[in-house]
């Protein structure tokens, strides 16, 4: 090669040789920016552990659900006194005056009366009385005339004491008749108590 050659030569590969290191130096800036942003950035959260809720939503929403939850049990409660309510209502409205002539007519009655034997006592279901305790008299006039009775039922705890004494009767019931006045506990539910025929007169 020729002096001339060799002149033209130099300034090309000069050229190139400064193009190549322009790009290499680009090239390892840019993987040095990369490395940086991943180590020094704030990482992605994973969205699918959001429930897509802020923590005041997820509050009041807590508090709804509560506050739902109370509704339904306080209107169940109303509900079931309500029911308890109008089953004794509709029991007391006649049984009142019977009641209230047994109990005068048992005062002066001793020991359980001449009509134990005409008497007798079952218990009612819960749900067909709103919750309350109840027990169904059933009076039968074993007799072959007309007559009235009265009858005591005792509530006991479980140690057998007397904790309430509610009073039924019956009036004018025919030879053979039957008559089912109802004994309601005013007494909660707890504890339980149990109904007990403790005097039936015939008068």
């Amino acid at each position: 090669m020729n002096t001339k050659s060799l002149r033209r030569a130099r300034p090309a590969a000069l050229v190139l040789a400064v193009v190549a290191a322009s790009t290499v130096a680009l090239v390892s800036c840019g993987d040095d920016n990369n490395s940086s942003g991943s180590s020094s950035g704030t990482p992605t959260p994973d969205k699918a552990s959001f429930s897509g809720m802020t923590p005041s939503a997820l509050k009041s929403a807590a508090a709804s659900a509560v506050a739902s939850a109370q509704a339904r049990a306080s209107a169940a409660a109303s509900s079931a006194s309500a029911a308890a309510s109008s089953f004794e209502a509709s029991v007391s409205a006649e049984v009142a005056r019977a009641a209230k002539d047994a109990q005068n007519e048992l005062k002066n009655v001793t020991g359980q009366g001449n009509a134990m034997s005409e008497v007798a006592l079952t218990g009612k279901p819960r749900a067909q009385t709103g919750g309350l305790l109840a027990a169904l008299v059933t009076i039968t006039n074993k007799t072959d005339k007309k007559a009235n009775y009265a009858v005591q039922v005792d509530f006991l705890d479980s140690s057998g004491k007397v904790v309430e004494t509610r009073y039924v009767g019956a009036e004018n019931l025919a030879p053979g008749a039957k008559a089912q006045p109802v004994a309601i506990s005013t007494k909660p539910p707890e504890p339980v108590l149990t109904p007990k025929l403790a005097k039936a007169q015939r008068y």
